[in-house]
């Protein structure tokens, strides 16, 4: 059987109490504790029993976690005429699908940039249409 040891600050926590009001309720004898060393322990079962609730409901939830994978690209190009470069940014206006698009371009230097962050699959539908805009411009 597990024993569930909390600190006077965990409890103080756990019912949202302040902790000086836990330390008078374990030297009242209202809250039962164990010294150890300068510090006291509570167990779940004595915090159960002084609050009526199960000691499983002091028990922290388990973390759910779920994969999420996030993207982040910057594409340089040269030499890119203003009608190409109008082009790819009508692509951050058109693009869905949670994918964040920034463009810049640099008409004297004729180089762009594009900022992409988003799932891996709306990267990747991003390189295909940029290479295949790039592509009918030669």
């Amino acid at each position: 059987m597990e024993q569930d040891l909390y600190s006077v600050e965990q409890v103080a926590s756990l019912l949202n109490l302040h902790v000086k009001t836990v330390r008078n309720y374990v030297r009242e004898g209202r809250l039962r504790a164990v010294r150890i060393g300068k510090q006291y322990r509570i167990s779940g079962d004595d915090l159960a029993a002084m609050t009526g609730r199960p000691a499983a409901s002091f028990r922290p939830e388990p973390v759910r976690r779920e994969r999420h994978i996030e993207v982040s690209s910057i594409v340089e190009i040269d030499a890119v005429s203003p009608e190409t470069a109008n082009r790819l940014m009508m692509l951050g206006l058109n693009i869905g699908s949670g994918l964040r698009v920034e463009t810049i371009y640099d008409a004297r230097r004729a180089h762009m940039k594009i900022i992409l962050v988003g799932s891996m699959e709306s990267n990747a539908h991003c390189f295909k249409f940029v290479s295949m805009v790039l592509e009918s411009e030669k």
